[in-house]
């Protein structure tokens, strides 16, 4: 019976030492379940000083410097052609021959009239010569009748020295005459090779001539086909037309937010995909006006393009650099927490989570600058971020290697 006794203490002691353990057991698993609920893994990157620019990407357009179509000043048959499409031309260069058979005419008639212009003065200033002639006879003659009257009064009748004083003046007034025909009929002659010129001007329109260096990118006309007069927009043609490509204009539009930060001589760089060139460009000029439509301003780069390699309607990237800072607090654009108040969660040395308060500087592609709020060196979340709230308990991990990218280049400037 004792023996019994024995064994059923026993058990019940077996039994509230297990019940003991249990409690235990539930009493600590909530803490450790809560404790290991809260501490997760997150990716961090630590903040680092360096170099960090804010770059604006824009798609240009390559164009001609200057592209014009070529026209007549008058109307004409194309006689002859001497150009096509993709021909280079130089400055001066005939491009084509208009046949104006009326104008060539009036050529004719303005160069005849000046002949008897010139004609007519040559018989004028012979009479001016006779006329003077008269003149010095008639007076020479009234001279020397009016010295004898002088000499012996009443040894000339007065009526013969009236006459001879008429011959003189009126000699003399004849001599004016001539002169003054001579005048009239040079006169003449400068209306005459006037209109000469003026028809010559008109023939020399009909050599059309490439007015600058370039390329004829398309023609218009054929041999015989009628060119009218290009000054009238009604009816134009042109013969060709004419682009400057060694040097193009790239033509990006600016948006307005960044207008401020773009100047004459700004340095951007080019790349053109089609030929795989990349080179750097300065900001040659800017309208200085934005659109009210696309609210932008276009900005033109000059690209030198001696072998024609680069061709108007082309498209490149261009990269403008609008700020620089060379010792920013940088972290990765990913840390930041937009809001009404920018933030970023960074892990303090006990592993917790605090929640700081930026202001933001220079933001590029995929970095921040940090003006305040954040340290050298701390530790910013830049993953998990959605799931982290302030005063977890966090196990970190450096993020990965394409976040880190920028951690590297600071890494490099700062040596």
């Amino acid at each position: 019976m004792r023996g019994k006794h024995i064994l059923v203490y026993a058990l019940c002691v077996a039994v509230a030492v297990v019940a003991i353990v249990l409690v235990l057991q539930h009493l600590q698993t909530p803490k450790q379940t809560s404790k290991a609920a809260s501490s997760h893994v997150v990716s961090v990157v630590r903040a680092r000083r360096g170099e960090i620019s804010r770059q604006l990407v824009l798609a240009g357009v390559f164009q001609a410097f200057q592209e014009i179509d070529v026209h007549g000043k008058v109307s004409g048959y194309v006689r002859h052609i001497y150009v096509d499409i993709g021909d280079r031309v130089r400055q001066g260069q005939t491009l084509a021959v208009l046949e104006v058979p009326e104008l060539d005419a009036q050529v004719e008639g303005a160069q005849a009239g000046v002949t008897r212009s010139q004609e007519e003065i040559a018989r004028m200033q012979r009479e001016v010569t006779r006329d003077e002639a008269l003149y010095a006879a008639a007076h020479a003659n009234y001279e020397r009748l009016k010295q004898a009257s002088d000499q012996q009064p009443g040894l000339i009748a007065a009526q013969e020295l009236d006459d001879a004083l008429a011959k003189d003046r009126s000699a003399a007034a004849q001599a004016d005459a001539a002169k003054s025909a001579v005048a009239a009929a040079q006169g003449q002659l400068g209306v005459a090779k006037a209109d000469r010129m003026r028809v010559s001007s008109m023939a020399q329109y009909a050599t059309i001539t490439a007015p600058f260096s370039g390329v004829v990118t398309m023609r218009y006309a054929d041999t015989g086909a009628l060119v009218p007069a290009g000054t009238s927009e009604s009816n134009a043609q042109a013969v060709v037309r004419l682009a400057q490509s060694d040097v193009l204009r790239l033509r990006m539009p600016v948006p307005e937010e960044d207008v401020p930060f773009v100047h004459k001589g700004s340095d951007v760089q080019v790349r053109v995909q089609a030929t795989r060139q990349q080179f750097p460009g300065k900001v040659v000029r800017f309208s200085r006006d934005v659109s009210t439509a696309t609210r932008t301003m276009t900005t033109e780069v000059d690209v030198p393009n001696p072998s024609l390699a680069l061709a108007p309607g082309m498209y490149a990237e261009v990269t403008f650099n609008l700020q620089s800072k060379s010792d920013a607090l940088i972290v990765p654009a990913s840390a930041i927490v937009q809001g009404d108040q920018p933030s970023v969660l960074v892990v303090n040395a006990d592993g917790r989570v605090e929640r700081r308060n930026v202001a933001l500087g220079i933001a590029s592609a995929n970095q921040q600058e940090i003006l305040s709020g954040v340290e050298p060196d701390e530790q910013v979340i830049v993953g998990g971020l959605a799931s982290t709230q302030p005063g977890d308990h966090v196990q970190v991990k450096p993020a990965s290697s394409d976040l880190l990218e920028y951690h590297d280049a600071s890494a490099k400037e700062a040596k």
